[in-house]
């Protein structure tokens, strides 16, 4: 891949969220135990609205939910909902990336204490002036966000996904093809109740988001 000079992209990037409809029993699924499936879905739903709650506020040309299942209730005004692809997470996320014809940026729904600050180096005006991707890695490995200025699937596709090293070749692909990345603030996925706990605490001191308040009111009952 032959790397061209940056241009401006004074109308910032797509933004695609790519999600799960959170349905009890196919959502959150190593949350259970100790919550209960509902639980698990009800923490899902929450984390996800928050999410989309960050985006919709975003000064970005173009918002799609790239959404497995239905939308719901939690979906806000503004964004367009594309289906995501059939096969492994790496081809859903390439998928994704090709429907956009000029810089996108790709976040997932497990990290709901993300924040405008997180996204801020890739919605700056010179955010593709020394670079061609950012990549915001993960606490266990991965990564939860992924920039591109030129999107290209051949960039994900074959990255092994969900495993500790997913990061590391992530960004190993970005650089073997030649390209300048930048990196995002490492943030916590919620997969486990340790990282539900930990998460909704982070959120609870950003304001009290819709995650910290559900966490709360689950392990209440959980703890009964």
């Amino acid at each position: 891949m032959t790397t061209v000079p940056a241009q401006s992209h004074p109308s910032g990037p797509t933004v695609l969220v790519i999600a799960k409809e959170p349905v009890p029993g196919r959502v959150k699924t190593r949350l259970t135990p100790p919550f209960t499936p509902r639980e698990a879905a009800d923490l899902a739903a929450a984390a996800l609205a928050d999410t989309l709650d960050v985006v919709a506020a975003l000064p970005v040309p173009r918002r799609v939910l790239v959404l497995d299942g239905r939308p719901g209730a939690w979906l806000p005004d503004g964004f367009a909902v594309r289906p995501q692809a059939p096969g492994t997470l790496d081809e859903r996320i390439a998928a994704a990336f090709a429907d956009c014809d000029g810089p996108a940026l790709l976040l997932g729904m497990d990290t709901p204490q993300v924040t405008p600050l997180h996204l801020a180096p890739v919605l700056a005006a010179d955010a593709w002036a020394s670079h061609d991707a950012w990549l915001g890695g993960a606490a266990d490995g991965g990564f939860w966000c992924l920039a591109l200025e030129r999107p290209d699937p051949d960039l994900v596709r074959g990255v092994p996904m969900s495993t500790p090293n997913t990061g590391a070749a992530q960004r190993a692909r970005l650089v073997a093809a030649g390209l300048r990345v930048g990196d995002l603030p490492v943030l916590r996925d919620v997969d486990v109740a340790e990282d539900a706990a930990a998460v909704a605490a982070r959120s609870a001191a950003l304001g009290g988001r819709r995650f910290s308040a559900t966490h709360a009111a689950v392990h209440r009952a959980e703890v009964r």
